[in-house]
Parts: structure tokens; C-alpha cells; sequence
């Protein structure tokens, strides 16, 4: 089976989910991250990588994700024979409730942070994982 994947796609998903996780920790609900998190204004400043490297990395690694997950509904479609923005999201969906809510519920369930910083977080996820399945499934 040939595996075809618009890489175009996959770049313009990456991007969608970094725009919505600059607006997500940003003016949506930036405030009440960073009060859960207890960093402040002046120590986000201090941070090991300045805000371009942490943008740039994270740009790498929501590719990786992006990327992946059009593999994922690649595979999904054609098992389920579901194809479009529905197919996409639908994926999108499985991958989060078993991979995205599995791994950051550890900050919840062993690290000791709060419920809502795990909320708000896991729903990042899910609000981004079915936009950028949303774009893959279209344009795939």
C-alpha cells in the first residue's frame, strides 16, 4: 500500500496548531496558565531558551505531530473507508483520548499538579489534534 501524504497539508496543520496554542497560552487563557504553572512575566524572561527558540522547537515538534497523525488518519481511512474533515477529526479524536490524555495526566496523577492545569492542557490537545485532523482530512 502506497502511503500518500500531502506534506502541504501537514505544514499548514502544524501551523493552525501553533497559531492556536499562541492564542490558547496567550490571550485565551494565558493568565491562568501561568498562575498555575507559577511562572510570572519577568520569569518567563529567564527562561534556558528565549521565546523564538521555544517557538522554533515547538514548531519542530508539532511537524513530528502533525506529520504523524497524517499517517494515522491515512491508515484509519482506508481501514474505516472514511475520508473528509469528518474522517480527519475522527482520527484526530482516537489519538488524543489514547495517547494525549494518557500522557499528560501523569502531571495530574505524579507530579502533583492541579486538575484544571491538566484540563486545560488535555483540552489544548483535543482542540488541536481535531483542527489539524480537520485540515489533514481535508486536504489529504
Amino acid at each position: 500500500m502506497e502511503i500518500i501524504i500531502n506534506y502541504w497539508a501537514v505544514l499548514g496543520a502544524a501551523v493552525a496548531a501553533i497559531i492556536l496554542g499562541a492564542l490558547w497560552y496567550g490571550p485565551l487563557f494565558g493568565k491562568q496558565w501561568m498562575g498555575m504553572i507559577g511562572l510570572t512575566p519577568e520569569g518567563m524572561k529567564a527562561m534556558k531558551l528565549s521565546p523564538a527558540m521555544a517557538m522554533g522547537l515547538g514548531l519542530i515538534t508539532t511537524l513530528l505531530m502533525a506529520y504523524v497523525l497524517a499517517h494515522g488518519i491515512v491508515f484509519g481511512n482506508a481501514y474505516l473507508g472514511t475520508t473528509g474533515v469528518a474522517g480527519g477529526m475522527m482520527g484526530a479524536f482516537w489519538y488524543w483520548l489514547g495517547f494525549a490524555v494518557p500522557l499528560t495526566a501523569g502531571a495530574y496523577l505524579w507530579e502533583g499538579k492541579s486538575i484544571t492545569l491538566w484540563v486545560l492542557n488535555a483540552s489544548y490537545y483535543l482542540v488541536s489534534l481535531l483542527l489539524m485532523g480537520a485540515i489533514l482530512g481535508y486536504f489529504g
